[in-house]
């Protein structure tokens, strides 16, 4: 398959572009946070995105959803890291719709897929634990009870954690933490009793949560998928995360670089536009490039999830990974090659730089990713 969108995915991109750029630019970010928004995000843009269909881009039609791919998520991912906006399309529209889409009972498509679709529900996963991601070290335990379960432990880092109303956590039914046995998938009421919920906000001024659960009651209909088979379902859904976060970090980077270029043009030394010197040309000649293979890499785990879903843990490491890499890159020459207004808040280039290191931890940074691309081809 080439490497390159079709004419609806370009239309869908140019649409996205033009959207965001005129309501939400990056003022929106910072009025979200000088004015220390309780959501972090603003209810009346998701609105937006759900009446232009945004919300059901992953949901099949039988459930009211656009019944599109992961290479159009992608490409509203991709849009909305230029713009760095805040919005629970990641948690609901990709996270939670691929998990419920792909193992949910037929009943719970109908009662939650449907629901995401209107905007009536915002949902998120919650599975680590730890400093760094690795949600086969879960702890959290979901005792049984007969038919029913008591969850009990904390989560990290829950994206939108504080505004979503189901929480898709994982919890060990058997073994012990480190096993990939014996872990099992809960859609859980966010205002069940038992629940407590920490906002966390990032440094990018993004949305996370940390979640305790006291003894949080729940029936055999609030599985997910099978009992103690949650492993196999909850990294099918991790690499549709991953990508898609790898695309927005691709949109991130390419508009630090865009604004680097200008830069260069416009910044004057010695009475020459400063991107008449060599060194830099060389430097922005290898970011582009490194940011072209990124987007490649990118597209094609993109296309391999849509073509061959359960196939596609390699490809998504190598992209997730690279994206990280080369958006770090970007972002660290566009500070440097602005030099000191780089440094400056006031200046837009070090909101990506922050953007840019979340996105890198989240779901797993370059070097988890090197290691599981080498696990996943038995080195």
């Amino acid at each position: 398959m080439a490497l390159v969108l079709n004419d609806e995915q370009t239309m869908l991109r140019d649409n996205a572009r033009g959207f965001l750029g005129k309501n939400a630019p990056i003022a929106h970010l910072r009025a979200l946070r000088d004015k220390r928004d309780a959501d972090g995000f603003s209810r009346a843009l998701w609105k937006d995105f759900v009446e232009m269909g945004w919300a059901g881009i992953l949901v099949p039609q039988e459930y009211g959803g656009l019944g599109l791919g992961y290479v159009e998520a992608g490409v509203v991912m991709e849009e909305l890291g230029r713009t760095l906006t805040p919005s629970p399309f990641l948690s609901t529209a990709v996270l939670a719709a691929t998990a419920i889409a792909r193992v949910g009972t037929d009943q719970q498509k109908k009662h939650y897929l449907s629901q995401i679709v209107a905007g009536d529900l915002i949902a998120t996963l919650a599975i680590d634990e730890t400093a760094k991601h690795h949600p086969e070290k879960t702890a959290m335990t979901a005792a049984r009870a007969g038919n029913s379960f008591k969850l009990a432990g904390a989560k990290t880092f829950v994206i939108d954690g504080h505004v979503a109303n189901l929480l898709i956590a994982l919890a060990r039914t058997a073994g012990k933490p480190g096993d990939t046995d014996g872990l099992t998938l809960f859609l859980v009421d966010a205002s069940a009793r038992g629940i407590r919920a920490e906002r966390t906000p990032t440094v990018d001024t993004h949305n996370a949560a940390r979640l305790t659960f006291q003894d949080v009651n729940l029936s055999a209909d609030n599985v997910l998928g099978r009992i103690d088979a949650g492993w196999e379902v909850l990294e099918g859904v991790l690499n549709a995360g991953r990508a898609a976060v790898a695309a927005e970090m691709v949109g991130a980077g390419e508009e630090a670089f865009s604004r680097t270029v200008a830069y260069l043009r416009e910044r004057k030394q010695f009475g020459r536009a400063i991107g008449e010197f060599q060194a830099l040309q060389h430097r922005a000649a290898h970011l582009y490039c490194e940011l072209e293979v990124t987007r490649s890499a990118v597209l094609k785990a993109l296309q391999t999830l849509d073509s061959s879903f359960d196939r596609a843990g390699a490809i998504v490491s190598v992209a997730k990974g690279r994206a990280g890499l080369s958006a770090t890159l970007a972002v660290n020459e566009a500070v440097q090659m602005h030099g000191g207004i780089g440094m400056t808040d006031e200046f837009d280039i070090g909101l990506f730089m922050k953007r840019v290191r979340v996105g890198q931890e989240l779901f797993g940074d370059a070097n988890f990713h090197a290691d599981r691309l080498a696990r996943l081809n038995r080195y």
